[in-house]
């Protein structure tokens, strides 16, 4: 916990990496733990928020985000084990692959890491939150229209009369 910017290569330390074996810079106040402590608290019930990018997220907030069929996986990490305790399920990720298709489905065709455990999704376009298991619109980035988000949505939204403008102050 506590970990900072990724490193310059004047600051790199091969003993500081965080769970993606990448090389990491330790912020005040920053405390390191093994696997084994992680996974304790997470299975403990101790996180409260998580949030997780994701291949793909679903209408109805399912989540897919550790395995693409036929490419190699260095293994699932701790996703299941967050997405199966964790409160709050918040997914940040590109609003389309590569490709540039949607990355929020009707229904997700990935393997899936949860289901129905998302509540909210925040992607370079928009923000969306689930209420009564539905998708809706929560927020527009800057210079981005309603229309744009639909368009660039395979999934079902519900978009109310007013959609504000993202903040991040």
């Amino acid at each position: 916990m506590g970990i900072g910017p990724y490193p310059t290569a004047e600051e790199v330390d091969a003993d500081l990496i965080n769970a993606g074996k990448e090389t990491v810079t330790v912020l005040p106040g920053g405390a390191f733990f093994d696997s084994a402590e992680s996974f304790g608290m997470i299975r403990a019930g101790k996180v409260d928020l998580t949030v997780l990018g994701a291949m793909e997220v679903s209408d109805t907030g399912d989540i897919a985000n550790w395995k693409i069929p036929g490419k190699m996986v260095k293994g699932m990490g701790g996703a299941m084990d967050l997405v199966a305790s964790a409160r709050l399920i918040i997914v940040a990720m590109q609003h389309t692959n590569p490709k540039g298709e949607s990355k929020l489905l009707p229904a997700c065709t990935l393997p899936l890491t949860g289901v129905k455990c998302v509540k909210k999704v925040v992607t370079d376009p928009g923000s969306a939150g689930y209420y009564s298991g539905r998708l809706s619109v929560t927020g527009a980035g800057a210079g981005v229209s309603v229309e744009e988000i639909r368009a660039r949505t395979a999934g079902r939204l519900v978009v109310p009369d007013e959609v504000p403008v993202m903040r991040f102050d």
